[in-house]
């Protein structure tokens, strides 16, 4: 499978005469019928293609070479050299690297959808505007912060005696959100995750756009591992296939005098904090307390308007 996707990438290449980014070859492909010839190639075809010309490059025998960066063009080495004004023109940026048009913000009810259906969790918005001490808001709690509630389809018997043994098996979650992960923003958007979700059982930094650049993956990779911090990235046009691209390092105990601090800092933590407590107790979770949860279509379509 790999031998077509790089046949692909090569006769795209060779027939536009130019260095291009992944995305680009992959979209002059579909145009042109291309991909029907690789057959069964899974839900993420594109993501399969940047995945196998970043590898290949790699090796010294590489058919490929690249020019620029953020995104990598890709050029053939036995297509003729490039002039300068060739060059200038083929690293003008892609429409993709433009200004995205849609808030942050309105990738939250994307993650309450991945959240609800993949994680099994309940997730409320934390506003910053509401955070006492101003300024600190953005290094100090997250966007978003969840609930998994195992209880939820467990025998009421089960639950007291969990309740009893002080063992409810509840966990906690803590999302950092971005709408772009680059190398020009991955140090400070993972160590703000890392600042934010210390108190919570798993912390993810969740973004829809996630540059392909191997550098910036194997960054990623290690700075994940290295400080315990998951990566999710939401898929706006398919949100079922949103992914954990890195799992987040569990921990057990709560750092309650963080949660405390986050407490008297901002309301909206501290009503999540209320919600859950009442949920807990009831045995009854109240989702429409949460962020609304959209069907599928209704959340597709909010990306696509003006915001």
């Amino acid at each position: 499978m790999t031998s077509k996707f790089l046949e692909l990438a090569k006769k795209v290449i060779y027939e536009e005469k130019k260095p291009l980014a992944a995305s680009e070859i992959w979209q002059i492909a579909v145009t042109k019928g291309y991909d029907t010839d690789l057959g069964s190639v899974g839900k993420t075809p594109f993501d399969s293609l940047s995945a196998f010309l970043y590898v290949d490059v790699s090796d010294p025998e590489s058919i490929f070479s690249t020019i620029g960066a953020r995104p990598k063009r890709f050029y053939l080495k036995s297509l003729p050299p490039l002039s300068d004004d060739e060059l200038k023109k083929s690293l003008t940026p892609l429409d993709s690297e433009k200004k995205y048009t849609f808030l942050e913000k309105a990738l939250h009810p994307f993650l309450v959808y991945y959240g609800f259906y993949y994680l099994r969790a309940y997730i409320k918005t934390i506003s910053h505007s509401k955070s006492g001490k101003k300024g600190w808001g953005e290094w100090v709690h997250p966007d978003m912060v969840g609930c998994y509630y195992p209880f939820s389809n467990w025998e009421n018997e089960v639950v007291e005696v969990s309740s009893a043994l002080g063992d409810s098996a509840v966990r906690l979650y803590s999302f950092e959100m971005k709408r772009e992960l680059s190398l020009g923003n991955l140090r400070e958007a993972f160590f703000q995750a890392v600042s934010n979700s210390s108190w919570a059982n798993e912390g993810f930094l969740v973004s829809a756009h996630i540059d392909t650049d191997d550098e910036l993956r194997g960054e990623l990779a290690r700075l994940s591992s290295s400080f315990g911090i998951g990566v999710i990235q939401l898929n706006l046009e398919d949100p079922d296939s949103s992914k954990i691209l890195f799992q987040a390092k569990p921990r057990e105990n709560i750092d309650w005098d963080t949660v405390n601090k986050l407490a008297a800092m901002n309301s909206d933590f501290k009503e999540f904090l209320r919600r859950v407590k009442n949920d807990i107790t009831s045995h009854e979770i109240r989702k429409e307390l949460y962020d609304k949860l959209l069907e599928k279509e209704a959340l597709i379509e909010t990306i696509k308007k003006p915001k």
